[in-house]
């Protein structure tokens, strides 16, 4: 089954896309060819950009307050497992304090490394780190790939506490949808959301041999999925067949 999840605020937006940007940084990283390293390098100036957002630190420590003290509160509840309750918030809590221990804006202590910077003024521009532009840098590229290796991790781990902070509250999200099937019909579905409940991330799974690809819009009164085939040309034009998928909603 092919998972496509749509985030209903930009909040969860952003998460998403650090989320997506510290995975893809975690795979190229774990290669060994220079050019996956230097594809690292360019991922992690991605996540330098979205996580430099100057709210974003704030945002997400409140988030990890907000679900500790609402687990706090189900102690004591029938039904409640203890230990497990225990468990989720160690880590809530190890999460925030890792992440409030960062000190200064986010990322500036790779902005302060000249070197690193001479290679982001240029890695936008269209064959711009070539070896006579970056000498230096294509030296870095020749070394073993052990060492490459470690610079990465270096320069990536005063990043790593917002990596932890986002695990644990999109997993937390995650969590909170049950996953159901659903049927569309002549390749559409829609459903109304029930007032009072805010809903913040939607997820669907659906069988990847159906060759549909979904199209999800919603807010927060309904939410609208239309299953799209590509023709020879690749424009996606509506499947007029009848077919079913997973759906969850996360609050």
């Amino acid at each position: 089954m092919v998972l496509y999840e749509y985030p209903f605020n930009e909040s969860i937006r952003t998460m998403l896309r650090l989320e997506h940007l510290f995975d893809r940084f975690g795979a190229l990283m774990a290669r060994d060819p220079a050019l996956d390293h230097h594809f690292a390098l360019v991922t992690l100036f991605e996540i330098l950009d979205v996580a430099s957002r100057a709210d974003l630190k704030s945002d997400l420590l409140k988030e990890l307050e907000k679900h500790k003290a609402q687990f706090n509160g189900f102690r004591g509840s029938p039904g409640v497992d203890d230990a497990r309750l225990d468990e989720v918030v160690a880590r809530i809590d190890g999460a925030y304090q890792r992440l409030n221990g960062l000190t200064g804006k986010t990322g500036a202590v790779l902005n302060g490394n000249d070197w690193l910077m001479s290679i982001r003024s240029r890695i936008s521009i269209p064959g711009g780190t070539c070896e006579f532009d970056l000498p230096a840098y294509y030296h870095w590229q020749q070394q073993p790939p052990v060492r490459r290796r470690k610079d990465l991790m270096g320069w990536a781990q005063t990043l790593m506490p917002m990596a932890e902070a986002l695990q644990v509250l999109l997993g937390l999200l995650r969590d909170s949808g049950a996953p159901h099937k659903v049927a569309a019909t002549a390749g559409q579905f829609q459903q109304s959301l029930p007032a009072g409940r805010v809903y913040q991330l939607l997820r669907m799974r659906i069988d990847p041999s159906l060759g549909l690809i979904p199209e999800i819009s919603g807010h927060r009164l309904m939410i609208s999925i239309r299953l799209m085939r590509q023709d020879e040309e690749g424009r996606l034009k509506l499947a007029p067949e009848d077919s079913s998928f997973e759906l969850a909603l996360c609050q």
